[in-house]
């Protein structure tokens, strides 16, 4: 990855280290060289349509002596550059998965995958997709059916086709019409959808179906006919009378940030701030990649990541039946980053962090400014006030914010791995954008939807994501346990029955579990084999996640099949090269059987060796009216938390809040709370005294 430094204030401490780490996105060259070799194994004008060409992390156990000498200082052992590879070749349905030993210049691993294995989508195909829709004849033929106004423009939103079993076997596209205002490139489609939806095959790019949208209460469907059009509802600034009275709210950080990154070679950073320190990587799916997270030198987490999301919509009428995206796997996080540099994303002294990733002919594809590394005041860090002396002890929380943009196509999301200096990593999500819409008749509503606009319908719909953490607390063999808070019975002890106490339940084996809110459950990554030098307990690290409802769709549906981490909380698994994607490695039009889910089912024992959590959290999207034109953010988070891993508060040392213009005090500084004290004399004798 390349860095660039905006200085509205002081520089970033920015320092560079030459060669390739195993953990390093590839480089441009590694991603030509990649692209060569498999074009080596075929005819000369075979042409190849490439889906993925990313790093291939090394093995577990070659990378973690590999780090612990990098850590110590010491030689480090060499690992071999790999690169993994997925492609078609194209107009075909010979869809092959490799691996390329790079340093070696060889394929090390190549074969073509079975059926109901489909690769995501990639830009150009998208592109192709939307012209081949538009340009049909029969498409044609039904748009002239709506007797629309000379000029308009009608366009095209790809859908991955998802699965219903159906004749669904091909490569397809589900796409959904919508006109736009023709004066204004930037004008909001989405009020303005069409009852009109061809399906398009990706091995000849053809229309092989045109579908007649449901617009009533049913599945009724009504031949085509005149379209009312309504009145336009725009986002964009210029087309609204903006507030006046909103002064600037400036961000400022005169002697720069307090945060390092160090560039190792071409591509990646290590990241330095108030005692963290991690590595950032980043992939087409994924996107942000968080490597060797270590908070003052001791080892917490070998890798974080957003592992999957599904998407899966309410409305039960075909086709929109089978409208259950999953971002990250059908398209990728990393390919629909944003660059962050064109808006205002984030705030004061920033680092900005490009990187290359591959396009459908192989060759390097630039992703500028796709991550933000910058610092934010989150409020009041801890507090306390003497009500004694008047004196009041006070530390703002300062944050460091690892954050990637995406948009697919009409959502946003916005990514941020956020520190702070009391050991917590929180994962936050802020969702944004705008619903995705289709047409329903004027004056009526139904049960599965809101209707936003005139003509238009958001159907409800469920975002579910899964963070994939794997631990590393102070060493790789951890535990799994969950606490619940219970109250006691009245007894002898407990005669008011006021008491309670907390149990705890040892995870032996791989499963799905959830959380009891009822019962505080809470879960904790234990290491017993390092106890807290204060309380003897095992050092730990504890997740908040917050409440969601999980999948709605039956257990024998498509989406529960495919969805294979939304119906739980938590999954645990063992430890196995390879299992990244709490979905499966392919998602698009999946069957499921090869996801989270099933690793679990595994039973493998999970008590006190190397595992990995998955955290499932999200929104339950009940579309209301303010949601549109553009969604105002809803924000969730899971947290990270220290529970009995340091001796004290950790940000104990932060230096305190001393801003003489906003002093916190009490009530004024005139008021004093009257106090007694107890004093000891020499001989052991107690007085008491009282002062104001």
């Amino acid at each position: 990855m390349s860095t660039e430094q905006v200085v509205p204030t002081p520089s970033v401490g920015v320092a560079k280290r030459a060669s390739i780490h195993p953990l390093s996105p590839l480089t441009s060259r590694e991603i030509v060289k990649s692209a060569e070799l498999i074009r080596g194994i075929y005819p000369q004008k075979t042409n190849l349509q490439f889906k993925i060409v990313t790093l291939q992390e090394p093995e577990k156990a070659q990378l973690i002596p590999f780090l612990e000498s990098e850590h110590r200082g010491a030689q480090v052992p060499r690992i071999d550059r790999k690169a993994f590879v997925n492609y078609y070749i194209r107009n075909t349905d010979k869809f092959h998965e490799a691996v390329i030993n790079l340093t070696r210049g060889e394929v090390e691993k190549h074969f073509r995958l079975g059926p109901n294995q489909h690769g995501a989508a990639d830009g150009e195909e998208i592109f192709l997709v939307e012209k081949v829709a538009l340009e049909d004849e029969g498409v044609k033929a039904e748009i002239a059916k709506l007797q629309l106004p000379e000029g308009s423009v009608v366009i095209a939103d790809p859908w991955i086709y998802g699965s219903d079993g159906i004749n669904d076997d091909k490569r397809i596209w589900q796409c959904f019409l919508y006109l736009r205002d023709p004066g204004n490139a930037d004008s909001n489609h989405y009020a303005l959808p069409l009852p009109i939806s061809p399906v398009v095959d990706t091995e000849e790019y053809k229309v092989i179906r045109i579908d007649l949208l449901p617009t009533g209460v049913d599945n009724t469907l009504s031949e085509t006919k005149p379209y009312k059009i309504h009145s336009f509802n725009e986002y964009i600034p210029e087309c609204h009378e903006l507030r006046t009275d909103l002064k600037p709210l400036n961000v400022v950080q005169p002697e720069g940030a307090s945060f390092k990154v160090t560039q190792t070679g071409e591509t990646g950073e290590i990241v330095e701030w108030q005692k963290w320190h991690f590595r950032i990587g980043f992939n087409r799916r994924e996107g942000m990649v968080l490597y060797d997270v270590r908070y003052d030198g001791r080892s917490l987490f070998y890798r974080l990541s957003l592992s999957d999301m599904n998407i899966p919509y309410a409305d039960p009428r075909h086709p929109y039946h089978k409208k259950a995206a999953f971002d990250l796997g059908d398209a990728g996080a990393g390919i629909m980053a944003n660059n962050l540099k064109l808006g205002c994303d984030c705030l004061g002294s920033i680092h900005y962090i490009s990187t290359v990733l591959s396009g459908d002919n192989g060759e390097p594809l630039p992703m500028e400014n796709v991550v933000c590394v910058h610092e934010q005041d989150a409020g009041i860090g801890w507090k306390h006030t003497n009500y004694r002396t008047g004196r009041a002890a006070i530390v703002r929380n300062r944050e460091l914010v690892i954050q990637s943009i995406i948009t697919v196509a009409n959502y946003e999301y916005i990514l941020a791995f956020i520190f702070n200096q009391a050991g917590d990593i929180v994962y936050e999500v802020r969702a944004t954008g705008i619903l995705s819409t289709q047409p329903i008749d004027e004056g009526l509503s139904v049960p599965w939807g809101t209707v936003v606009h005139p003509g238009v319908l958001a159907s409800h719909h469920q975002h579910i994501f899964s963070l994939r953490v794997d631990p590393m607390i102070d060493g790789h063999i951890n535990r799994l346990i969950y606490e619940e808070a219970r109250a006691m019975p009245r007894s002898d002890l407990n005669p008011h029955g006021v008491g309670f106490t907390v149990e705890e339940t040892v995870v032996e084996k791989s499963s799905g579990l959830d959380i009891d809110y009822e019962a505080n459950r809470t879960f904790k990554i234990q290491n017993t084999s390092v106890r807290n030098p204060v309380n003897g307990k095992p050092v730990a690290y504890k997740i908040h996640a917050p409440p969601f409802q999980k999948l709605m769709a039956d257990p024998e549906s498509f989406h529960h099949k495919r969805a294979e981490f939304a119906d739980h909380n938590i999954y645990v698994t063992k430890y196995q090269d390879g299992e990244l994607y709490a979905g499966g490695l392919y998602t698009n039009q999946s069957r499921g059987g090869a996801g989270v889910r099933s690793w679990a089912n595994r039973q493998d024992d999970v008590k006190d060796t190397d595992f990995v959590i998955w955290i499932q959290f999200g929104l339950q999207h009940i579309a209301r009216i303010e949601d549109f034109p553009v969604m105002p953010c809803e924000i969730i988070k899971v947290a990270l938390k220290p529970a009995n891993f340091f001796s004290k508060n950790p940000a104990i040392d932060v230096p305190p809040s001393n801003q003489e213009f906003n002093r916190s005090t009490l009530v004024s500084e005139q008021h004093h709370q009257p106090t007694a004290e107890a004093i000891v004399g020499e001989k052991g004798e107690v007085c008491c005294s009282s002062k104001l």
